[in-house]
């Protein structure tokens, strides 16, 4: 057949590469190889781990168009746009010289950086469908020690002239930049990586279908698109609905942030933990690192079992029951005190972790190749929305549970708690019909 080639059959049928087209060189690739590609699945983690210092309203406002654009051109070329900005904004922020253009570079971070979507289409589309979880999975941990080994480089360099005087004499741009060095170091690693990109393979199919091809082309192109096709992606209710699935864990996510963080230093007597903010820090970074080994090596195997939705409903009814224990955790003494919160943490973020990724995956099952990119930006719109008032919110609630210490019905934290519990059980009636539409590649259950 000419500009094409036949493969291995699917359902019966062969299936058709055609020469030229990178999508087709990416199935090509995925049909030959059963193993995880490890390689592509670097470049996705280490993507995302220079990329997470831009942002959340430059972020917002431009995610959807980011994915439509790498629906049009490919993933390849928004990725390496996106960390050229990364690499020149992030430059310019630490050669601020006043509050407003520190402002103006970190919004134009945000704004130019279209990473979230296309990356989480690419992290789909570069592997087998049985490793589609590790892919989506990389996404949330490369971004979560990001946030964790961003502020360790920030608070390890900035002001150099002070920490390392013999190095860094004051008279030299480092003195004049104190922020300067932190910036540079990020932006090094964006060039490593930028320059890795070229390696990168391209996954958006761009061969068009004539109808003079054989029945063979046909029904590959049937494979190859779904009935939601042209459809909008807002009248596409699986997506929408997981998008809301989404967006609802991320505001419990962000709100139980600020609520734990703020309980944890609030004084025993008022129901907290009496906690400093060293041992609220040291939380976390157990907890962080949970996230990693979890989402590596526990939670691939969990949706391999259960699926998606599952998943997702028994991570829900687990993450309400663990929120009933926090207030008496008030009573504990240590050591039991820092051992049991430190569980009750790991538990409760790599539940959350649970249901984001399941949502990930139903979202880029729910659309065609040349709208994930756009599903995926427009997801990411959405839940910067939702993260934005949740610790606003979340602040309001705890200051107000403080004032009724002695009333009759859930008193003082235990309001705040049963607040959390009520918008979990929210994600889990999402979680059945007629709430949420599972795309028909997801197994029924």
């Amino acid at each position: 057949m000419a500009g094409g080639g036949e493969a291995p059959l699917l359902e019966g049928k062969p299936r058709v590469y055609f020469d030229g087209c990178p999508g087709c060189a990416n199935d090509r690739r995925k049909a030959e190889n059963l193993g995880i590609p490890y390689g592509q699945f670097f470049h996705i983690w280490i993507i995302i781990l220079v990329s997470c210092a831009s942002y959340m309203l430059g972020r917002a406002l431009t995610s959807t168009a980011w994915g439509m654009i790498a629906d049009r051109i490919g993933r390849k070329p928004v990725i390496i746009l996106s960390i050229i900005s990364t690499l020149l904004f992030n430059t310019l922020f630490g050669l601020s010289v006043n509050y407003w253009m520190a402002i103006a570079t970190r919004f134009l971070l945000g704004s130019l950086n279209g990473l979230l979507g296309p990356i989480r289409a690419y992290a789909v589309e570069v592997c087998r469908t049985e490793h589609q979880a590790i892919g989506l999975t990389l996404v949330s941990t490369s971004w979560a020690i990001g946030l964790i080994i961003g502020p360790a480089i920030g608070g390890y360099l900035a002001q150099p002239v002070e920490k390392y005087p013999k190095l860094f004499p004051a008279n030299s741009i480092f003195g004049r930049f104190p922020y300067f060095l932190p910036c540079l170091c990020v932006s090094f690693f964006c060039l490593v990586i930028l320059i890795s990109c070229i390696w990168l393979p391209e996954t958006l199919h761009k061969h068009k279908l004539h109808k003079t091809e054989d029945q063979g082309i046909e029904d590959f192109a049937e494979q190859q698109n779904s009935s939601t096709t042209n459809k909008s992606l807002l009248k596409n209710w699986p997506l929408m609905s997981s998008i809301i699935l989404f967006c609802v864990t991320s505001f419990d996510d962000m709100a139980y942030t600020e609520i734990f963080s703020l309980w944890a230093e609030s004084d025993k007597k008022y129901g907290g933990l009496g906690f400093s903010s060293e041992d609220v820090g040291q939380v976390l970074a157990v907890t962080g690192a949970s996230i990693l080994l979890y989402q590596t090596f526990v939670y691939p195997r969990i949706v391999k079992v259960l699926g998606p939705v599952n998943a997702s409903r028994i991570a829900a009814i687990l993450s309400m029951v663990l929120l009933f224990t926090y207030p008496p955790m008030t009573h504990l003494s240590k050591p039991w005190l820092s051992v049991v919160v430190n569980i009750a943490s790991m538990l409760k973020n790599n539940l959350v972790v649970t249901v984001v990724t399941c949502s990930f995956i139903l979202q880029n099952n729910s659309v065609p190749q040349e709208q994930r990119a756009t599903a995926n930006g427009l997801a990411t719109t959405l839940m910067s929305f939702f993260k934005a008032f949740a610790p606003a919110g979340a602040g309001i609630v705890f200051s107000w549970a403080q004032k009724r210490q002695h009333a009759f019905l859930f008193p003082g934290d235990q309001m705040v708690f049963f607040l959390l519990d009520i918008v979990i059980f929210v994600e889990l009636i999402w979680t059945f019909k007629p709430f949420l539409a599972i795309p028909e590649q997801i197994p029924r259950s």
